[in-house]
């Protein structure tokens, strides 16, 4: 029986580097895995995904995938899944329940103003497992918020809620310091 998992973090918690470890896991046990992001992820190319550890992959945008594609895969893992539509997300239900596919989504469950993605919160709702993957906060404290700053080093709680970044703009933070807006030693 297939299932659907859901493994959030904040910013900087190895999210990427554990999709790519668990699809080398399937890969290693003669497994096909297919590996997708949505479109909208551009920071390290159009099919591409790297972790800041410098682990990659070729992977295909998740608006390519439909049933045709799926039939020679064992697993569907997804990167950047707070970026997905609850549409989006319907379909991966209909990969697990009717598919029997088992899928992996990594994603942030909430923004940084503390809000929840459309996608995170569909996976949130929906999922049969919910993992945490985790991260501290330059404090010592697990990182749970994910804090946006200017170029001048200042926490920004309001804007767009999609900008692309990674360290050069996000930080992973505990409730404390996100809500006082200090970066500790980033400033």
């Amino acid at each position: 029986m297939a299932k659907l998992y859901f493994r959030y973090g904040a910013m900087g918690s190895s999210k990427t580097a554990n999709a790519l470890m668990v699809k080398y896991n399937y890969e290693e046990r003669g497994q096909k895995v297919l590996l997708a992001k949505p479109s909208i992820d551009t920071r390290d190319g159009e099919h591409v995904i790297k972790s800041r550890c410098g682990l990659s992959s070729e992977c295909i945008f998740f608006e390519e995938i439909d049933e045709n594609t799926l039939k020679d895969y064992s697993c569907v893992i997804v990167d950047e899944a707070q970026f997905l539509t609850k549409k989006e997300v319907d379909f991966i239900i209909h990969m697990v329940d009717d598919l029997n596919i088992p899928v992996v989504c990594y994603g942030l469950r909430a923004d940084f103003k503390g809000e929840l993605f459309e996608g995170s919160a569909a996976l949130l709702a929906s999922a049969d497992t919910i993992e945490e993957v985790k991260t501290i906060c330059w404090c010592g404290k697990k990182a749970t918020y994910n804090a946006r700053f200017d170029e001048n080093g200042k926490v920004v709680k309001s804007g767009a809620q999609v900008v692309l970044g990674a360290n050069d703009k996000y930080i992973g933070l505990c409730r404390k310091h996100w809500s006082e807006g200090n970066l500790g030693t980033k400033k």
